[in-house]
């Protein structure tokens, strides 16, 4: 019973992914506009939301990816409780002629990895006192003030 609760969490779980992908630089600006929209339908269909979509435009590629030293880059950022939603977009790239390239990546286990790491920095920055570094002078007391007599009345 515990088993399908776990389940069942996960599949309600929102994840984020970061969705790139190159098409060819000669590209021309509507069919680059029909690959999103398809993508944004396909997103939509099953249950997710398109978070952002940057055109970052043409760019040198560090190497040849299709006979290309350039590309036109897309990116976007997708939430989804849905697995399925990824393979159906990574699908419809692959068939896609203008594009040459994409990735897709997950952020959410990247940033639950992040804030555990910084928790676990915090509690054992809480558990021992801060080394000072060697050479350094050890903090001592302000010096005393001196007490200035004050001026006798008349």
């Amino acid at each position: 019973m515990d088993e399908q609760k776990k389940d069942a969490q996960k599949m309600e779980e929102e994840r984020t992914y970061d969705l790139i992908f190159i098409c060819r630089p000669a590209t021309p600006e509507e069919d680059i506009n029909k690959i999103i929209s398809t993508l944004e339908h396909s997103t939509a269909e099953h249950g997710g939301k398109i978070e952002k979509t940057e055109r970052w435009g043409t760019r040198r590629l560090a190497y040849r990816v299709a006979k290309h030293r350039e590309g036109f880059f897309v990116y976007m950022v997708v939430k989804s409780t849905q697995g399925d939603l990824i393979k159906e977009l990574e699908r419809r790239l692959k068939v896609s002629d203008p594009v040459i390239k994409y990735q897709t990546i997950r952020l959410d286990e990247e940033l639950k990895r992040q804030q555990k790491l910084g928790k676990h920095r915090e509690r054992r920055a809480s558990r021992r006192p801060r080394k000072q570094a060697p050479g350094a002078p050890a903090p001592s007391a302000p010096p005393p003030q001196q007490q200035v007599p004050a001026p006798a009345a008349e």
